[in-house]
């Protein structure tokens, strides 16, 4: 999952941002537009309607994400962020769908968006005629684009809209998610792959830079595919499994006033603990290494774990009894590595990813 981005704003509640990759993209289809489609008008005219254009075929891109995050939010299921990046964008929704009706709702809402924008903009390029050679020049350009994004979604590979419908179909006749996803992403692979080597012939035919470009969009393909399927399994295995079975009861507590000094030489370096409970009488807080790095080095011989620590208050925690894809899910959602799981007010272990993805692995080398 893209993580990170610049944000610059929200929409209906989601949080919009850009990742960096982005800039790479919107430079690139502006400078295209400018120096072919554009070029027959004068250079100040070529690099606005270039740069215009860029900024409508994102907002496109946009709409058609924001429309599958709507979909998704109407049917119960949270939307942490829309991500724009170097591919086009994807909305980050936080839970699988409940049922199959649901997923190919979510799936089509946005290839639906794409076709009606495209009929849209050619209306708009229809209804001008000759009377704005810029604007409808324009408006045939993101007409097209949008319809071409429409149809390369529906592709039914997934984790494209279109192997998203293809698992929904799947999962509604087999009633088994896991295996209706297994399916959908070896199909997406298989796409992958046959991406990966239209851009070989490209190269070799001469078109290197299109050539390049279907090649890498199979590598992100293949690899989205694999990830994804990785990622429901794992969430279907630790659904069945709860935080006390794999939670570490070897937590090592450290007294407040323990300065930061003492607390990576005598404490972190020797054991090799990422994490450690700081209490006194009663437990105050967690201190981490993201902690540590905060304090400047100069600082270490005076700062204490107490100023240093997030504070008990500010923790996200989990009971014992919490299923183990509710604490992946924490751990995602916040950027953390790490929760104290409470049981009747006080620290009974932690549980760390490291210790989900164990768990998961050795399950998964077992074959059960």
């Amino acid at each position: 999952m893209l993580r990170g981005g610049i944000p610059i704003g929200k929409l209906f509640g989601i949080s919009i941002r850009l990742n960096y990759s982005w800039f790479i993209i919107f430079a690139v289809v502006t400078w295209s537009l400018t120096s072919s489609y554009f070029s027959n008008w004068g250079l100040a005219t070529s690099i606005s309607a270039g740069v215009l254009t860029s900024l409508l075929f994102f907002a496109s891109i946009l709409a058609h994400e924001l429309m599958h995050s709507l979909v998704a939010q109407a049917s119960g299921i949270p939307v942490k962020s829309i991500i724009l990046f170097i591919f086009g964008g994807v909305s980050q929704i936080t839970e699988e769908p409940k049922e199959p009706k649901v997923e190919f709702r979510i799936a089509l809402a946005g290839p639906l968006t794409s076709f009606m924008l495209g009929g849209i903009f050619w209306a708009i390029w229809f209804i001008l005629a000759d009377t704005a050679a810029v604007v409808k020049v324009v408006a045939f350009w993101l007409g097209w684009i949008n319809l071409i994004l429409g149809a390369f979604n529906l592709i039914p590979g997934f984790p494209l809209d279109g192997g998203r419908v293809l698992r929904a179909i799947l999962w509604w006749r087999s009633q088994n998610l896991r295996q209706a996803t297994k399916i959908a992403s070896n199909i997406g692979r298989g796409i992958g792959y046959l991406f990966i080597a239209g851009g070989i012939w490209l190269i070799f035919s001469g078109f290197w830079l299109n050539g390049l470009w279907f090649a890498f969009i199979g590598w992100f393909l293949g690899n989205a595919a694999t990830s994804s399927y990785r990622q429901l399994a794992l969430q279907q295995v630790l659904k069945e499994h709860l935080t006390s079975e794999i939670m570490s009861r070897d937590y090592r507590m450290v007294p407040s006033d323990t300065t930061i000094e003492k607390l990576v030489n005598e404490y972190i370096l020797p054991s090799g603990r990422h994490c450690l409970v700081v209490a006194d009488s009663h437990m105050l807080g967690l201190v981490s290494l993201e902690n540590i790095k905060v304090v400047p080095r100069h600082q270490w011989a005076s700062y204490t774990v107490k100023e240093a620590m997030t504070p008990f208050e500010k923790l996200k925690w989990v009971s014992p009894n919490e299923d183990l894809s509710s604490v992946l899910n924490i751990l995602t959602e916040q950027g953390i590595n790490q929760l104290p799981v409470i049981d009747g007010g006080n620290i009974v272990g932690i549980v760390t990813r490291d210790h989900l993805l164990a768990f998961f692995n050795m399950r998964d080398k077992l074959g059960i």
